[in-house]
């Protein structure tokens, strides 16, 4: 059974940083690509960033460009998530999400992403 646990989450200032980190469990993490989603209230999931599973090729969305960075550390099968220039953006929780299918190169589509973590509440006040 796979099953991701997100952590990092919490209360920020505008500007600030934050790093979420998301340990996989159940299968072989290094075959798999991972993928980082977030849902503010009333709101769609959103794909926020991702990666492949060999690392070297991560993908963002146009709202996080050059201020949230992905990255992976096989060995602990964890996947990162380092958010800089934090803004007072509505709340949202933060997901981590790996993929059904592996891949060489990152899905960013929510449809190929099949396990879900429980999800980490993030907050920037202004």
């Amino acid at each position: 059974q796979v099953q991701l646990v997100e952590s990092g989450g919490g209360l920020v200032q505008a500007g600030g940083s934050l790093r979420l980190s998301c340990v996989v469990s159940g299968r072989t993490f290094s075959w798999y690509g991972m993928g980082w989603f977030r849902q503010g209230p009333g709101k769609e999931r959103e794909f926020v960033a991702a990666i492949n599973r060999s690392g070297d090729s991560p993908y963002y969305g146009d709202s996080v460009k050059g201020r949230f960075t992905i990255s992976r550390d096989t060995a602990k099968n964890t996947v990162y998530l380092q958010m800089n220039s934090l803004k007072p953006e509505h709340p949202a929780v933060y997901y981590c999400a790996a993929p059904r299918a592996s891949s060489s190169a990152p899905y960013t589509g929510i449809r190929a992403y099949g396990y879900w973590g429980q999800g980490t509440q993030v907050t920037v006040s202004s």
